[in-house]
């Protein structure tokens, strides 16, 4: 970028920077730079940008050129905000590439990967114009209002008046006032990252001589006594720390702000405003010493090896193996070479789990990113990783987004999780699939862990793409659990069954919290009933936006919807029949947790769902409870399935097995595997044997017998065939596309049209229109699209091209009015 700075000196050039925009235009627009801003432009910086009538925005300059734009005179960029750039040109490729592959805009993409704080919110603020006169009576009411508020305020917001004068539009007053040179319009852009600042003290180097500090002594405990206290305090927290922030000395002192404030009037204590962190990190060093096992230190010497000649290695082991520590050494390694690392876990609740364990080795240099972080919070790790400070980062999927320097390795534990993949909004990425692209970027390597590997990423290890290590024994000889498979139908027919527990998953439950263990319950419904039905007339409260049923949840007392957000009162009479007969079919984790405690009131009994982890700490509250052995049962949805390692976790209870397996998904059996065989990893770790209690319908269901059996390689031989007759990942890609519609009969129209251009193109190898399982979300009607093409002999990017010109010509016509078209690419 030098080379831009030079030329303004040298001579007056015209610059135009292609920008960035965080909004979902297929083009980026080109901005003129005023000639003294030639010098402070450029590629990764934020600048603010006009766009549209009035609307301001933050950009991120992408190219830097002197050609203006053809079709269009390029408007002026109004200010550049950054010293430096705070989006690596790493991070530019990064976007462009995702942008394609997941066929969206470079402007979600940057929606998505810029923390909201750095992105700019746009306030227009009104001031009055020092030279109006007061000179009020040539006003009508409304203007003369807005400048007797401004008379009181001297600065007003749009909102602020469109509030005083109840009214949304005020701008055609604004406009007015304006034109008679009353009022100041000045569009502001607000910073939203605020640092946090703490006042630190230091004693006044004066009152290092001993005599003068005796006589300091001498005159406040006559006159005041607690700032004696304050002076005595912080003598004796400077003894063990460098700073003394005005917090602690008045909590260690027990004197009140004003004695503080006092002092340094006083000048016996000087005042020193820092920026502080808001991320709780103590720098614990304590490199806890760990010996490899065998079958680790195998592990990791492959891995090394098949590094050599690959990018990407699969570890193949066992719930409870120890992958983490052979994840540690590789780690170690990177960090040695100088090395970023990013350590990518499924769930925001692991993360917070892993993070204790990680900081033993790593200390400080370790960052944590995830969406539970506030704006401010996720900006500092961004500057953290921007500046080198954070060297090992571990986060959800979004921390792929960071702006890492040089980036050594990538680690994916539990890579076959489907919350990898980003469903809502644009860009509907995969973290793993990104991940691989990123770590090529920067010349890194991908070590990818899982128990139960996606069939994807094991056909490409086991075709040589990726390399290949595997685990197949628990970490200090602790064998798998024993797994017993109960039939539901059985116990209810012989009245044996209580509520919805069985009498031996029952048994075990009571014998375990004889023993002081402990007991994880697993039902992947929250809520108390998934549904409320009229007896008589079979009636159904459905959400009013969408296609579903409501939900009940006790909590609240409300019916819920789980997609929109809905909620309504619970009925006593059916609205349709009038009937009072309404009863609770089916359950979820919440009444579970309500029935247990009936049936085991002495026991401590929690819940860990989406319900119960919304706040910021609640979910860590849960995990300590349980490490502290606080908690008798934990009752959970899928968040208890994934990477919790706790030592009395010795019964593990799977409620019912049904509702996962008979999904209408070619992915069923294998997520059911995935999920049946990381709830029972959750059991008898660190030396004892557990025990899994499967409850189903279906006892004698292929996948209930494999997972019993441990059996992943039959599984996969099992599904691989299935796949390929049926044309289904891996052997072909998947790029579905959801056509949306507030109107059911012109839905119908689009999509059929839709659906005929494609084939035009593509033929057979257009599935659809169908209607999804959920036909309506949010008041808009879908219809879904899928095509499916070849891995070899096909451009997977001429097709993206040709789908992008099929979408784009059906929005030129009529018929495409109000309709929403989203593309998914690779749609697991």
């Amino acid at each position: 970028m030098l080379e831009f700075a030079e030329a303004a000196h040298h001579g007056r050039k015209t610059f135009f920077v292609e920008v960035i925009l965080p909004l979902a235009i297929a083009k980026n627009y080109t901005y003129r730079v005023p000639f003294e801003m030639n010098g402070a432009v450029e590629v990764g910086k934020r600048v603010v940008v006009q766009f549209g009538k009035s609307k301001l925005y933050t950009a991120i300059i992408d190219k830097i050129t002197e050609t203006p734009p053809e079709k269009y005179e390029a408007k002026y960029i109004l200010e550049v905000l950054d010293d430096r750039p705070v989006v690596t040109q790493t991070q530019l490729q990064f976007w462009k590439w995702m942008a394609e592959y997941y066929m969206c805009n470079d402007g979600e993409v940057m929606n998505a990967a810029l923390p909201t704080a750095l992105k700019l919110a746009s306030e227009t603020k009104i001031t009055l114009n020092r030279e109006f006169l007061a000179d009020k009576s040539g006003l009508n009411d409304r203007e003369f209002l807005i400048v007797e508020a401004l008379d009181l305020q001297p600065e007003l917001t749009v909102s602020d008046i469109a509030k005083l004068l109840g009214q949304k539009t005020v701008m055609p007053i604004l406009k007015l006032l304006f034109e008679k040179s009353i009022i100041n319009i000045s569009e502001e852009v607000s910073e939203r990252y605020k640092p946090r600042m703490r006042t630190f003290l230091t004693l006044n180097p004066v009152y290092q001589n001993q005599d003068q500090l005796k006589e300091l002594f001498g005159l406040l405990e006559k006159r005041a006594p607690k700032q004696a206290d304050a002076v005595l305090a912080y003598m004796k927290l400077s003894r063990h720390q460098k700073a003394v922030s005005k917090n602690e000395l008045i909590e260690e002192s027990g004197a009140g702000s004003s004695s503080i404030n006092s002092l340094i009037e006083k000048e016996v204590f000087i005042a020193k405003e820092k920026n502080v962190s808001r991320l709780h990190i103590e720098d614990e060093g304590l490199f806890d010493i760990f010996e490899l096992s065998a079958q680790q230190q195998e592990a990791l010497n492959s891995i090394r090896q098949q590094f050599e000649q690959k990018d990407v290695v699969l570890l193949h082991g066992v719930t409870s193996s120890g992958k983490t520590q052979v994840y540690i050494r590789l780690m170690e390694e990177a960090l040695a070479a100088g090395k970023q690392v990013l350590y990518l876990l499924p769930e925001i609740a692991l993360t917070t789990h892993v993070i204790e364990r990680l900081r033993q080795y790593f200390g400080t240099s370790i960052g944590v990113y995830h969406s539970r972080f506030n704006d401010n919070e996720r900006v500092e790790v961004w500057q953290k990783v921007l500046n080198g400070e954070y060297r090992v980062v571990l986060g959800a999927r979004s921390a792929v987004f960071l702006p890492f320097q040089e980036l050594g390795l990538i680690i994916i534990d539990e890579e076959h999780e489907v919350s990898y993949k980003q469903f809502d909004p644009a860009p509907r990425y995969n973290a793993r699939d990104a991940a691989i692209f990123l770590a090529n970027k920067h010349n890194g390597k991908v070590l990818l862990g899982s128990a139960t590997p996606a069939f994807e990423t094991y056909y490409n290890a086991r075709s040589h793409k990726y390399g290949l290590a595997e685990m197949t024994e628990r970490f200090g000889g602790t064998e798998l659990p024993l797994i017993e498979v109960i039939s539901i139908a059985e116990e209810t027919k012989k009245k044996t069954i209580q509520s919805h527990f069985t009498s031996v998953l029952m048994l075990d439950v009571q014998q375990a919290l004889a023993n002081k263990e402990q007991v994880i319950l697993f039902q992947n419904r929250r809520g108390y009933a998934p549904l409320l039905l009229c007896k008589v007339c079979a009636y159904t409260p459905k959400c009013i936006n969408c296609d579903v049923s409501l939900t009940f949840h006790k909590h609240s007392g409300k019916l819920h919807c789980h997609y929109c957000g809905y909620k309504e009162d619970s009925p006593t009479i059916c609205p349709a029949c009038g009937s009072t007969h309404l009863e609770y079919k089916g359950f979820g984790t919440e009444k579970i947790e309500d029935e247990l405690s009936l049936l085991l009131p002495s026991a401590r009994i929690a819940r860990m769902d989406l319900d119960t982890t919304r706040s910021r700490n609640s979910l860590q509250t849960i995990l300590n409870d349980l490490e502290e052995k606080k908690i008798d049962v934990l009752v959970g949805t899928q968040m208890v399935a994934k990477g919790l390692d706790f030592a009395d976790v010795t019964v593990i209870g799977i409620i019912n097995a049904d509702s996962m397996l008979k999904f209408p998904d070619y992915r069923a059996n294998e997520r059911s595997f995935q999920l049946l065989a990381q709830v029972s990893g959750r059991a008898g770790r660190r030396g004892k044997q557990g025990k899994v209690v499967i409850q189903t319908y279906d006892v004698n269901h292929r996948v209930i017998k494999q997972v019993i059996e441990n059996n992943y390689r039959d599984l996969y031989f099992t599904e691989m065939e299935e796949r390929k007759n049926f044309s289904y990942p891996p052997f072909f890609r998947v790029i579905n596309l959801d056509i949306k519609h507030k109107d059911p009969e012109i839905l119908y129209n689009q999509a059929a049209y839709l659906a005929a251009e494609l084939r035009k193109h593509f033929g057979e190898r257009v599935i659809g229109p169908e209607t999804p399982l959920v036909s309506r979300i949010r008041n808009y009607y879908i219809k879904s699209i899928m095509l499916k093409f070849e891995k070899d002999g096909v451009s997977v990017n001429k097709v993206k091209t040709t789908i992008r010109d099929v979408i784009t010509q059906f929005q030129t016509t009529k018929l495409s009015k109000g309709s929403i078209i989203q593309p998914d690419v690779d749609p697991y």
